[in-house]
């Protein structure tokens, strides 16, 4: 009697239950809106609330990545017949993203309650919109996921996200440049080989900005619509952003001014940071055609650590998101082909701010990937 369709069996089974503990799992990407108001808990428990206001930061870049290290990586994909069916009808797996969106809208007014009630000094007042601003970052992750799907429930509510943390542009410029371009000179959001945090930053900045507006006049354009319309949607976010803004201004004078910008900077900043990350080095080869080959797993950095994972809705998997760009977040597989980071994302962003040490751990990887092919590199 062969046991081929028992050994079958009984791995379908324990992928099953894998795979539901992880759905649950995702529920750690809800800590992030947790943290200010745990924090600002304990540090009036202690007496330290000026210390505790910069906990986010302490806690996503310095204990997460410990935790990376204890838990381990987590290779496991869904079968894409018995399992990737059913996880993308599950309503569970939306109704996080969807709900992180209304609770970090709620947790922005929130702290700036707590920031204007005078219960910092100036140093805590600083941190606690640090922390705030990080949080705002982990956001945008949520909206990049959210932007990607075809219902307008999720681009909606991924754009407002945006509008919150005043960076729109990123709805428009990721989904019609980054991803068109992406690992290519064309792209001002794929880092080069050896080029610095700091010299990428900018110019991710403006081709963000600017970008974003070009691609959104070229599609009312070939509508037959002005560019300065009710139509461009980027009207519509910044004005968001705006009201907002104003809001906080009306309502706080200065300070509400301060909290609003100094946590979008803080939540745009981290942003850069991660897509800095993501394809530093990496190049999509130029054809004889004198096109670029096809975007594939081979073009993005990845890490399998299961906390950041699934801290991150799966964004670690960028592989294949890129090569398959509406696959929800709960089915993005993991690619051997795919070159990886030796650490989380939450490690490689505190590495990315030290340019010589970045250079010494990830330069030596990029050339390994293009063995025999130096003139990648250039």
């Amino acid at each position: 009697m062969s046991t081929k369709p028992l050994i079958l069996s009984t791995e379908s089974a324990r992928r099953k239950v894998l795979l539901t503990l992880k759905k649950y799992s995702y529920l750690i990407a809800m800590l992030p809106l947790a943290l200010p108001p745990l924090l600002l808990a304990a540090g009036q428990a202690t007496g330290w609330v000026n210390l505790f206001a910069w906990g986010v930061p302490v806690v996503v870049f310095g204990i997460i990545p410990i935790l990376d290290l204890l838990l381990g990586k987590d290779a496991l994909n869904p079968d894409e017949e018995a399992d990737t069916p059913r996880m993308n009808t599950e309503l569970f797996y939306k109704f996080i993203t969807l709900g992180w969106v209304a609770a970090f809208a709620v947790l922005l007014v929130w702290s700036m309650f707590v920031l204007a009630s005078g219960l910092f000094n100036v140093a805590g007042g600083i941190g606690w919109i640090f922390s705030v601003g990080i949080v705002g970052g982990l956001g945008i992750n949520v909206a990049h996921e959210l932007i990607h799907k075809d219902g307008k429930l999720e681009t909606w509510a991924g754009g407002f996200l945006l509008s919150l943390v005043s960076y729109a542009g990123f709805k428009v410029e990721h989904l019609r440049g980054h991803h068109v371009h992406v690992s290519t000179p064309e792209d001002a959001s794929s880092s080069r080989y050896n080029q610095s945090l700091y010299n990428f930053l900018p110019q991710a900045y403006a081709r963000n900005f600017i970008n974003a507006w070009k691609l959104e006049a070229k599609r009312l354009e070939k509508k037959g619509h002005n560019a300065l319309s009710w139509r461009n949607e980027l009207i519509w976010w910044y004005s968001i952003t705006a009201l907002a803004f104003t809001a906080f201004t009306v309502a706080f004078g200065w300070l509400g001014a301060v909290f609003f910008l100094g946590q979008s900077f803080i939540a745009l900043n981290l942003l850069e940071i991660v897509n800095y990350l993501e394809h530093y080095g990496l190049h999509r080869r130029k054809l004889k055609n004198g096109r670029y080959e096809r975007t594939g797993p081979e073009h993005s950095w990845n890490s399998n650590y299961f906390l950041t994972n699934v801290f991150l809705f799966h964004l670690q998997r960028h592989s294949d998101h890129h090569a398959w760009a509406k696959r929800r977040y709960q089915v993005l597989r993991h690619h051997e082909i795919a070159p990886q980071l030796p650490a989380g994302y939450a490690a490689m962003v505190v590495l990315a701010m030290i340019p010589p040490l970045w250079k010494k751990v990830m330069n030596p990887r990029v050339e390994a990937y293009y063995e025999g092919e130096e003139h990648q590199l250039a």
